[in-house]
C-alpha cells in the first residue's frame, strides 16, 4: 500500500518544485504561485504494482506525480481491464472524479513512484483567496476532458499504425516538456498495456513496432525507443505540420 511521507518545506512548495511548469501552477504568475506554498502537506510513496486509489473511492484529493509513472484503468464485473491513461512526472491524477466526488478509475503504479497529495479542501480554501487558482482548476479539468475526447476519437476512427504512431509522438512531446530528449526515451509500459490502451492486441503492437523499426522510423531495444524519422512518424500518425 502507499506509504505516507511528510512533505518537507522544499518538497511541498509548489513555487520551488522543478515540475511546477507542468503541474498545478502551470500558466500562473510567479506571485500567485508563491502563494501556493504549503498546498502540499503530504506525499505518498507508491511501490510498483500498488494502487494509489480504486474506482469508487471517495475523492478528497488529487495527486501530482513527483517521480515514477502510473496508469489509470477501469474494470468491469467480469474482471476485464481497460487502461484509460498513462501518467508521467508533473501530471495530475484524479481530475475526472472531482465533480462526482468519487474516483472513476483505479490508479496503479507502473514503477516505484511518489506523488504529492493535494487536498480538495486546501484547494477550495486557497481558491477563495486566489481567483487564478479557480481558473487553473477549470483549465486542468478542461485539459483532462479534451484528452479523454481525443482518446475516444482515436480509438473510434483510426488505423492501427496511426494509433501507435500518435501514441509515440505524444510520449515524445511529454518527455520533451519534462526536459528530457524528445527522440530517445524508455517505455514505462509493456506491449500488452500499450495494446490495451490503444484497443489493439499485443501481437499487433509488436508487429507494428517491428515494422516501424524495419522501415527506419524508430530504433527499438527492449523498451528503449529512439525516433529516427520524425517526419515519417508524423505521416503515419496523419499529423499535418502548421
Amino acid at each position: 500500500m502507499p506509504t505516507p511521507l511528510p512533505a518537507t518545506a522544499h518538497a511541498g512548495n509548489c513555487s520551488t518544485c522543478m515540475l511546477g511548469h507542468l503541474c498545478v501552477p502551470v500558466g500562473m504568475s510567479q506571485a500567485d504561485v508563491d502563494r501556493l506554498s504549503g498546498l502540499v502537506q503530504t506525499r505518498l510513496r507508491v511501490p510498483a504494482g500498488t494502487r494509489l486509489y480504486t474506482a469508487g473511492d471517495a475523492l478528497d484529493a488529487i495527486y501530482g506525480i513527483r517521480f515514477g509513472s502510473l496508469k489509470t484503468q477501469i474494470e468491469d464485473a467480469a474482471g476485464h481491464v481497460q487502461i484509460t491513461g498513462f501518467f508521467l512526472p508533473g501530471e495530475l491524477l484524479g481530475m475526472p472524479g472531482m465533480l462526482g466526488g468519487r474516483h472513476m478509475s483505479a490508479a496503479v503504479a507502473m514503477e516505484d513512484s511518489e506523488v504529492c497529495v493535494i487536498r480538495l479542501p486546501d484547494i477550495d480554501r486557497l481558491a477563495a483567496q486566489l481567483p487564478s487558482l479557480q481558473q487553473q482548476v477549470r483549465n486542468l479539468m478542461s485539459r483532462e476532458i479534451t484528452r479523454s475526447h481525443e482518446l475516444v476519437a482515436m480509438l473510434g476512427g483510426t488505423r492501427a499504425e496511426q494509433r501507435l504512431a500518435t501514441f509515440l509522438l505524444g510520449l515524445s512531446q511529454r518527455y520533451s516538456a519534462l526536459g528530457y530528449s524528445a527522440s530517445e526515451f524508455v517505455l514505462r509500459m509493456s506491449r500488452d498495456e500499450i495494446g490495451n490502451y490503444l484497443g489493439l492486441s499485443m501481437e499487433t503492437v509488436s508487429r507494428l513496432f517491428s515494422r516501424f523499426a524495419r522501415e527506419r522510423v524508430i530504433q527499438l531495444a527492449h523498451r528503449e525507443v529512439r525516433i529516427l524519422d520524425v517526419a515519417a512518424l508524423k505521416a503515419l500518425a496523419d499529423v499535418q505540420d502548421c
